[in-house]
Parts: C-alpha cells; sequence; structure tokens
C-alpha cells in the first residue's frame, strides 16, 4: 500500500488543524468525517474526530472514533484520555478510570491524565486517592489554576476544609478571574462560620459572572445565616430570574420569606419547588414546619415523614419490615421507638410513649445513654436501651418524632398532661439544701446549642440586668456551655453553679432537681424550655419574632406545656420588647408574692 493511500493531502489536514483551532467544531467534524471515509487507516484523523466529537457532546459516537485510532496506534496517550473524558461524561466511571490509568501507563508525566483520574476517582467517592493525583498533576504543572480548585472540592468533601480554602486562594492566585473557585471558596467559608468573608467571596464570584444563578442562591444562603433576610431574598429572587426552575432555590427562599413573617408567599415558594419536582423532600419538609408553625398539625405532620428523604438525613428512617403505620394493633407487642435530632425534641415527644403503652404495647425506648436517667425516673415500665436491639426481639418500630402523626395529633389532641417527667427526689433534697433563701427564685437560660437552628433564638445574658433590680428575686443560671464566658462581663447579681451541677454521665438530672426550687424558669428556646414544662414547672420562653414551629404563631400559651407563657418579639431581633414585658409581669408576680410573706 502506498504511503498515499494511508495520508490524506497535507492541505486537508492544514484545513482540519485550522478549523479546529478556530473552535469552528461542526467544519472540523465534517473534514475529519471526509477524511476518515476515505483514508479509513489514518490515524491522526480519527484521533482528531474522536477528540471533536467528545469535545461537542457526541460522546457515544466520540467512543467509537477514539476506538478506531487506539486500533491503528493502541500507546496514544492522547486518544486514552479522550476515551476517558467520553466515558466520564457518559457515567461509565470503571471505563474511564481504565482509559486514563492507560493514558498515564504511556506517558508518565501527563498532567491532564492525572487531573481527569482524579476527578473521576472523586465522583467514585475515593476521595484519598483522588487527592493523591490532584497533587501529582499540581507537582507536574503547579500553575494550573483548575486543578487546584479541584483538589479544593474533594478537600472540601471529606471535612478538610482549611486546605480546600488554601487550594481555591491559590487558584484564584493563578487566574484572579475564576468565578467557580471564588464560589467555592464562599461555600468552603461558610462551612467554616466565616460568613462575613463568604459573603465577600460569592459576591466576587458574582461580579466575574453575574448570569451564574447558583452564585446568587449560595450568596442568599449566607446572607440569610447573617440574618440579612431582605438581602437575602433579593438574591434567590435574582437565581430564579436567571433560572426560573430552579427548584433548590425555591426552598431556600421559602425559608427566607417564612423568617421574615411572609408566611403565604414562604407557602407559595415551597409549592413551586414541589410542583416541578414532586418528591422533592427539601421542599415537602420545609412546608411541613410552616404548616405546623401555623398550627394546622395534620397536613404538618403528615408532610413531616419527608424528613427521612432529605440528601441530609435528619433521622433513620424505619425498617419497612417493622414500619407501624399507627392503626395495626401493637397490644401485647413490643414496639421499638428510637430518639432522634436533638435533647429538646426528645423531651417534648416522650410524652407519647405512655399513649403506646395504654394501647397495650410494651415500649422499647432507643435513646442516648446520657438521657436514661431523665427518663426512668417517671416510668420504670419503658425498657429504655441505647443500641438498637436485633430485629427478632421486636414486632414494630417508629422514629420518636413520627408518633404525632400515627396517632393523628391535631390541637385539640395534644396530650397535655404534665408532669410526664420527674427530678431524682435525692437530687431534689441535695439541692434543696444549697438553694434555701426565701426569694423568688427564677432560674434563667439564655443560650441554645450554637448551631445553625440557633440563629436568632438566643439573647445575651446581659439582657436580665433589669429583671435582677427587681426586689427579693434571686437568678439562677441553668446554662452550661461555651456562653458561660458571659457571667464574667455582667454587672449583676447572679447564682452561678458552675461545675457543681449536671457534671454527671446522667444529662439535666441536676438542672431537673434545681427547677424543683425554682418559682420560675425564663429561658430562650432550648432544651431549657422542655425540660421545664415537661417537669410541670412554670416557665415563660422568651422568643424570636417568627419562631420555631412548634411555639406556633401569635399566642401567649403552648398547647404542648400548660405552665408554659410565650412571650414574642414584636418584630425581628427585638430582645428589648420581649423583656419589657417580662419585667412588667415579673413585678407584679414578686410583690404579690413578698406581700403574702
Amino acid at each position: 500500500m502506498n504511503k498515499k493511500d494511508i495520508n490524506p493531502p497535507e492541505t486537508e489536514i492544514k484545513n482540519l488543524i485550522r478549523e479546529y483551532q478556530e473552535r469552528r467544531f461542526d467544519n472540523a467534524i465534517k473534514l475529519a468525517l471526509s477524511i476518515t471515509q476515505r483514508f479509513p487507516t489514518n490515524q491522526f484523523s480519527w484521533k482528531v474526530l474522536g477528540g471533536l466529537l467528545g469535545i461537542t457532546g457526541k460522546h457515544h459516537e466520540a467512543i467509537k472514533a477514539n476506538q478506531k485510532a487506539l486500533d491503528l496506534l493502541p500507546n496514544d496517550n492522547e486518544v486514552h484520555n479522550n476515551m476517558g473524558n467520553s466515558y466520564r461524561a457518559l457515567g461509565k466511571l470503571d471505563y474511564a478510570y481504565k482509559s486514563y490509568k492507560e493514558a498515564i501507563r504511556y506517558k508518565i508525566n501527563f498532567t491532564q491524565a492525572y487531573n481527569n483520574l482524579a476527578i473521576t476517582l472523586q465522583a467514585l467517592g475515593k476521595f484519598d486517592e483522588a487527592i493523591i493525583n490532584y497533587k501529582k498533576a499540581i507537582e507536574l504543572e503547579p500553575n494550573y489554576p483548575q486543578t487546584h480548585n479541584n483538589l479544593g472540592i474533594t478537600q472540601k468533601e471529606i471535612g478538610k476544609l482549611d486546605d480546600a480554602v488554601r487550594s481555591y486562594k491559590k487558584a484564584i492566585e493563578l487566574k484572579p478571574d475564576y468565578s467557580e473557585a471564588f464560589n467555592n471558596l464562599g461555600l468552603t467559608l461558610r462551612e467554616l462560620n466565616k460568613l462575613i468573608q463568604s459573603e465577600e467571596s460569592y459576591k466576587k464570584a458574582i461580579e466575574l459572572n453575574p448570569e451564574q444563578a447558583e452564585y446568587h442562591n449560595n450568596l442568599g444562603v449566607t446572607l440569610n445565616e447573617l440574618s440579612k433576610l431582605d438581602e437575602s431574598e433579593k438574591s434567590y429572587n435574582k437565581a430564579i430570574k436567571l433560572n426560573p426552575e430552579y427548584i433548590e432555590c425555591y426552598t431556600n427562599l421559602g425559608i427566607t420569606l417564612q423568617e421574615l413573617g411572609k408566611l403565604d408567599e414562604s407557602e407559595e415558594s415551597y409549592k413551586k419547588a414541589i410542583e416541578l419536582k414532586p418528591n422533592y423532600a427539601e421542599a415537602n419538609y420545609c412546608l411541613s414546619l410552616l404548616y405546623n408553625l401555623r398550627g394546622d398539625l395534620k397536613k404538618g405532620f403528615k408532610l413531616y415523614e419527608w424528613r427521612y428523604h432529605e440528601k441530609k438525613k435528619i433521622t433513620r428512617p424505619p425498617n419497612k419490615k417493622f414500619f407501624w403505620d399507627g392503626e395495626k394493633s401493637i397490644k401485647n407487642k413490643k414496639i421499638l421507638v428510637y430518639g432522634e435530632q436533638g435533647f429538646g425534641d426528645t423531651i417534648q415527644f416522650f410524652r407519647y410513649l405512655s399513649i403506646l403503652q395504654n394501647m397495650g404495647a410494651h415500649v422499647i425506648f432507643k435513646v442516648k445513654s446520657n438521657l436514661h436517667h431523665l427518663f426512668n425516673a417517671p416510668n420504670d415500665k419503658i425498657q429504655i436501651i441505647d443500641n438498637f436491639p436485633e430485629t427478632n426481639k421486636i414486632d414494630f418500630e417508629s422514629p420518636l418524632m413520627s408518633l404525632p402523626y400515627l396517632l393523628k395529633t391535631d390541637l385539640n389532641s395534644i396530650p397535655s398532661s404534665v408532669p410526664y417527667l420527674k427530678a431524682d427526689i435525692n437530687k431534689i433534697d441535695e439541692w434543696g439544701k444549697k438553694l434555701n433563701s426565701k426569694k423568688f427564685k427564677i432560674g434563667i437560660c439564655w443560650q441554645g446549642s450554637k448551631t445553625k437552628v440557633d440563629k436568632g433564638r438566643s439573647f445575651p445574658l446581659s439582657l436580665f440586668k433589669d429583671i435582677s433590680k427587681i426586689p427579693n428575686l434571686e437568678l439562677i443560671s441553668l446554662y452550661k456551655g461555651d456562653e458561660e464566658n458571659q457571667i464574667l462581663n455582667i454587672d449583676f447579681d447572679l447564682n452561678s453553679l458552675g461545675n457543681n451541677f449536671d457534671n454527671e454521665k446522667h444529662a439535666f438530672i441536676d438542672t431537673a432537681a434545681i427547677m424543683m426550687h425554682c418559682d420560675l424558669i425564663i429561658t430562650s428556646d432550648t432544651a431549657i424550655a422542655h425540660l421545664a414544662g415537661a417537669l410541670g414547672r412554670p416557665v415563660w420562653v422568651a422568643l424570636k419574632h417568627i419562631p420555631e414551629w412548634r411555639w406556633m404563631l401569635n399566642r401567649s400559651d403552648s398547647p404542648w406545656y400548660p405552665t408554659m407563657n410565650l412571650y414574642r418579639q414584636n418584630k425581628l431581633n427585638d430582645w428589648g420588647y420581649v423583656f419589657d414585658l417580662m419585667k412588667k409581669d415579673l413585678k407584679k408576680i414578686v410583690s404579690n408574692k413578698s406581700n403574702q410573706i
């Protein structure tokens, strides 16, 4: 066979290369197809055709063209790399992995193949191997910004957030207009709770690429966490304008609108997300909280079951084989109920276990071991455990917070008999000897668990100053945690119990006993509120403008706890209004008690 039978005219190859370089891909593909048809053994034209088809997203055809090229020249590293790209685009990750490995085998210093291999390993969940290959690519070509950005994404995935920040910053140093790296940096800074820096990073990404809806959505999330709710709403609306089918953004917008008190608009936003994707768990779950907030518990608790299906599951779904639907008889049956979410949730919904007992069930309650003592005291007929039992030892199971739905709870059927928890009698006696003043004793708590859920719920300890000036009144700290250092900065009297309470393995054992000696408990929305309510103690809860769903709206009482009063902000962040109301009411109560003495 003559050489001219294998190779096309040089002018055709030059035309093909020119069309490729000038990104006239459709023209280039036509030329390459023409050449391969007339010169089917020309490896170069098959190689170019495979690359072009991959670039234009025609991956099935690209794989066939690349295979033709490899049949002619099996050790071409670039073709193996192109083959890997098409396999990866089609989700055939194992094939992509093999192709990239082959590319590296034939060119040991092939930077692009190492980077592509790392991307594939990341998609396969092999993060440590991915990082090794990204670092190899960086070693070979340290000034390639995309590799640093990709390395940051993987580092963030495995929780190496500080390393991820460094990688993103290096990518930005190499490419100052790298909007994607600024966005990724913003995501990571938000996880590090560096919200101001996160906001700045997103804004830079938007400045560089204002038409990217994702960036506006991400900025909206950070602005929400900074309590810049009006700005957050604007960012989400901008994202939706750019992408009218942005399901996640409709849900995020609903959250912000709810916090702003725009409840009808919030509902509309959640429902738009559900209209676009009916099985979108996050939107259904958020809508459940809105219904519950409004007091529509039947609708709310039904949708609350979507929590099983969220990306970040907040509880383990029940085993289908043992799932209790609320209808099957549980008389003389063993039903496992397992705790979920926070201490406050567990305390609030513990009340439902006695209903199961009244239905004839043998109740097994799986809950954190440090709560066993608290829950054992009122009802020793409930079997309390800290690990899931073997399946042959139960008949049914249910997550604790599914019980209101399964038992068809509405506003009129909330089981609200208190107390349904009891303090340890020995601890009550022990603390009675220490808290023996005749003053009006108020146990106080100003801070919840420092998570994203706490945004706007807690308030400064210093707000109790005016209350402390009321005659014949003693404030007692019931708080344990990071914000105890606020006690060092106050200029009023507070009985701080320091490390002398709840320093055993049992949570709340001392707190419950101390509450039995208090005339009143005042707290932010924390587990302390639920504990006081469950013990039947007088408790006042200071609530943000739009509170957590269980406190509902526009009422000063709680259907969950008959001894509870609710004091609500009249506008966002106005704690002064709340404390003025409480001070006014306290003066009357303390004065009346002093007169009686």
